[in-house]
């Protein structure tokens, strides 16, 4: 009889699956946070990922999908400020664009307003916003301050 090994071990459910194989790699909360808002329909506010429901159906990898991101959006919230401004940092600098570009866009545009779950109450959705918005404006400061540097001050 041949003998094989298992690559990956399949999670019993959909929320298991997506955080060992898929969120466990993303380092940062709000990268998980935009990641899953991604995966949400701007049409509709369904939460799709292919790979999931062909695994475990449609309404399940949707539930997980929704859950996953609520429950990284309230460990956001939990966070203090330099946590917060920390963990943002560190999702900026991984990104393609020259941080200060993203942050000017973000501020003009209100990109981030997207990544809140619908579940959200209006004062997490408020708090959210507010701090998210605080620490965009100290990393602009912090980049004319320095000269415009790719990168946010440590």
């Amino acid at each position: 009889m041949p003998r094989f090994k298992v690559k990956g071990v399949l999670e019993r459910n959909a929320a298991g699956d997506l955080w060992k194989h898929t969120l466990s790699r993303i380092p940062t909360l709000f990268g998980k946070i935009a990641y899953l808002a991604s995966l949400r329909d701007s049409n509709s506010g369904n939460y799709r990922h292919h790979g999931l429901s062909s695994l475990f159906g449609r309404d399940e990898s949707a539930k997980a999908l929704r859950e996953s991101h609520e429950r990284a959006f309230l460990e956001w919230l939990s966070l203090t400020m330099e946590e917060k401004y920390y963990d943002l940092s560190r999702f900026l600098v991984e990104l393609e664009d020259p941080v200060s570009a993203v942050v000017r866009h973000w501020l003009s545009a209100r990109i981030y307003r997207t990544y809140v779950p619908g579940s959200a109450r209006e004062t997490e959705r408020e708090l959210f916003c507010r701090d998210l918005e605080a620490l965009l404006e100290t990393i602009r400061n912090a980049q004319d301050a320095a000269g415009q540097s790719s990168s946010p001050p440590a």
